[in-house]
């Protein structure tokens, strides 16, 4: 698997949110990858059936989750699918939040333990990528992995982590969209959102990092954090939203659509994300 391959945009959902009949119009949309989002089981079972009706698109787990998923368990899947569908399958993994698990310790140490088994099994470092805000988590995932997969940031957090993580790792980030030129649209149908991640202790870390401060970490949100986060407006803006992110130096934008009628914004979107590839 190249970075060419995973192409300049692609379509985040939760891992059980595709159906193959779906992946086959994503692809004929110009879309280059699947993410599945959440906390994949380590079986994978969804994998395959997305791969099996498309023909080049790549699929892609945005996060397997270390403390649900036993890392051997996750390899031998990570194989299974690659006999069967070689190079387009990437193996995203990270430690989810304190707040949702249980078994929590220093997530640091604990990615590090699940590379070094990912090794053991025989897991290509270039076919794996790592969940990363801060700067040691990315550095982690630019020296152990293909690159980094960040998620719920702005273009100023893609700017620093391209700096962090260096010129050749993979920069994958995610940003969210909802297709209305009306704001306060945008916020009934993405503030719901916006809380949630906000209650989540690394983000709002990660967001502080970068400038933003309590008179943003409101319900809702500040106008600036959700201008920031959730790309809004016409097609035409909401791409220049996304584009700031390859500007800022990301290779790829995993484009989550909020809206409960997904692929119709994604139809609306690719004849103009295709201009930008």
């Amino acid at each position: 698997m190249t970075f060419d391959s995973l192409g300049r945009f692609g379509v985040w959902r939760a891992y059980n949110g595709f159906s193959p009949e779906d992946a086959r119009e994503l692809e004929a949309l110009g879309y280059r990858a699947l993410w599945l989002g959440g906390s994949p089981p380590a079986e994978l079972g969804m994998v395959e059936p997305l791969l099996a009706a498309t023909e080049t698109i790549t699929v892609a787990t945005s996060i397997v989750n270390i403390w649900s998923a036993r890392a051997k368990e996750v390899a031998d899947s990570f194989h299974r699918i690659e006999a069967r569908f070689p190079g387009r399958f990437l193996l995203g993994i990270g430690a989810g939040h304190p707040e949702h698990t249980g078994e929590y310790r220093k997530p640091y140490d604990a990615l590090v333990e699940y590379l070094d088994e990912l090794d053991a099994a025989g897991v290509p470092v270039e076919r794996r990528a790592l969940a990363a805000l801060g700067p040691r988590v990315l550095r982690l995932a630019a020296e152990r992995s293909a690159g980094a997969l960040p998620y719920f940031v702005p273009s100023a957090h893609t700017a620093e982590a391209r700096k962090i993580i260096g010129p050749d790792a993979l920069l994958a980030t995610e940003h969210k969209v909802v297709l209305t030129d009306d704001a306060g649209t945008a916020h009934t149908i993405a503030d719901g959102t916006a809380a949630f991640y906000l209650g989540l202790t690394n983000y709002v870390s990660n967001l502080r990092r970068i400038g933003f401060t309590d008179a943003d970490f409101t319900t809702p949100p500040s106008d600036r954090l959700f201008d920031a986060l959730i790309a809004h407006g016409t097609p035409e803006q909401s791409v220049a939203r996304l584009v700031e992110h390859l500007d800022a130096g990301a290779d790829h934008i995993a484009v989550q659509a909020l809206d409960d009628n997904y692929l119709a914004v994604l139809r609306m979107l690719a004849p103009l994300l295709s201009a930008r590839s």
